[in-house]
C-alpha cells in the first residue's frame, strides 16, 4: 500500500509543478517581466513591462494591466457625459525613474442606464507607460499607486499598488508593442487612421457648437471624443451626417460648459474607426 501511496503523492506533486509552470506562461512572455496580480471586486491588475516599439522608434515601456470579467468596463481619461472615474496613476516611490508617461488606447464610446460614457470593455485594457529611466545601465524599480472605477450596473472604485523591477537588459513585449498600435498619434496614416479634416466654430443660432469633419474610411464606425484643458468638461460630439468618406459631429458649448473657458486653450480631438485612430489638438479662437 506504501508505493502506491508515495507514488500518488509524487504524481499530485508533478500535477501541482505543472500547473504552475502552466500558469506563469500564460501571464508573461519571455524576456519580458510582470507583476503578481492585485486581487480586487470584479477586477485585478499588475504591471508587465519589456522593450517596445512605437511609431518605429523602440523603448522601455512598462504597462499596467487591468482585467475585468466580461460585460465590466472601466473610464478612459475623459469618462463623458454620463460621468465615471479617470484612471489615475502616481509614481512616486519609484527608483531611477525619470519620467513614466501614461499613454491611452483608443477608447470605445459605450452606452449605460445613465447615458454615454467613453471607457474600455470587453474583459480589461492595458496601459502603456513610456519609462524614462535616469540611469539607463541599472534597473528601474517602478512603484505605481493605480486608482480606477469598475462598473457594470454601478461603478465600483478600485485601488491597486504595484511594483516591479525593470532589469535593463529586459527583453521585448509583443503585448506591449501590440498596444502601442492602438494609441492615437498625432500622424494619421493615409488610408488607415481617421484624421481631423477641418473644424469651425459655429455661432448662428446664438448657441455656439463645434462642428467636426473627420475623414475617415469607415464613416458608420466612426466616433470623436474632445478634451478640454485642465479636465474643463466637454460634451461628447453628436454625429451629425455621414458623407463617402467624411462623418460630422457637433459638439454643444452650452451643454454643461462655458464657452468662455475654453476660449484660447487648447482642445484635444481624439478620432476612432474600424481601422485605426488618431488625435489632434485645436484652438478656439
Amino acid at each position: 500500500m506504501k508505493p502506491i501511496m508515495e507514488r500518488r503523492n509524487v504524481v499530485i506533486r508533478l500535477a501541482i509543478a505543472f500547473f504552475a509552470l502552466s500558469t506563469v506562461a500564460a501571464w508573461s512572455e519571455p524576456g519580458s517581466v510582470a507583476s503578481d496580480w492585485h486581487e480586487g471586486f470584479n477586477n485585478k491588475a499588475r504591471l508587465v513591462a519589456g522593450r517596445a516599439t512605437r511609431d518605429q522608434e523602440p523603448g522601455l515601456y512598462a504597462g499596467v494591466d487591468v482585467a475585468m470579467p466580461e460585460g465590466w468596463k472601466t473610464y478612459w481619461k475623459s469618462p463623458g457625459d454620463a460621468g465615471g472615474v479617470p484612471p489615475d496613476f502616481d509614481w512616486q516611490g519609484s527608483d531611477n525613474l525619470a519620467s513614466a508617461t501614461v499613454l491611452y488606447p483608443a477608447p470605445h464610446r459605450l452606452h449605460d442606464k445613465a447615458g454615454d460614457v467613453v471607457g474600455y470593455k470587453n474583459g480589461g485594457v492595458l496601459f502603456p507607460v513610456l519609462v524614462t529611466p535616469k540611469d539607463a545601465s541599472k534597473p528601474v524599480t517602478l512603484h505605481g499607486k493605480v486608482s480606477y472605477g469598475v462598473c457594470k450596473d454601478i461603478c465600483i472604485p478600485a485601488e491597486a499598488e504595484l511594483q516591479l523591477v525593470i532589469p535593463p537588459d529586459v527583453g521585448t513585449s509583443d503585448e506591449l508593442s501590440k498596444v502601442l498600435t492602438q494609441v492615437p498619434g498625432e500622424k494619421p496614416r493615409p488610408g488607415i487612421d481617421p484624421a481631423l479634416a477641418a473644424w469651425r466654430l459655429d455661432q448662428s443660432s446664438g448657441k455656439p457648437k463645434l462642428v467636426l469633419d473627420v475623414e475617415t474610411a469607415a464613416p458608420p464606425t466612426a466616433d470623436a471624443f474632445v478634451e478640454g484643458p485642465g479636465g474643463i468638461y466637454v460634451p461628447l460630439p453628436k454625429r451629425i451626417k455621414d458623407d463617402a468618406g467624411k462623418a460630422v459631429f457637433e459638439v454643444d458649448l452650452t451643454d454643461g460648459v462655458d464657452i468662455k473657458d475654453l476660449k484660447g486653450k487648447p482642445l484635444k480631438v481624439t478620432m476612432i474607426d474600424g481601422k485605426g485612430q488618431s488625435e489632434t489638438t485645436i484652438t478656439l479662437e
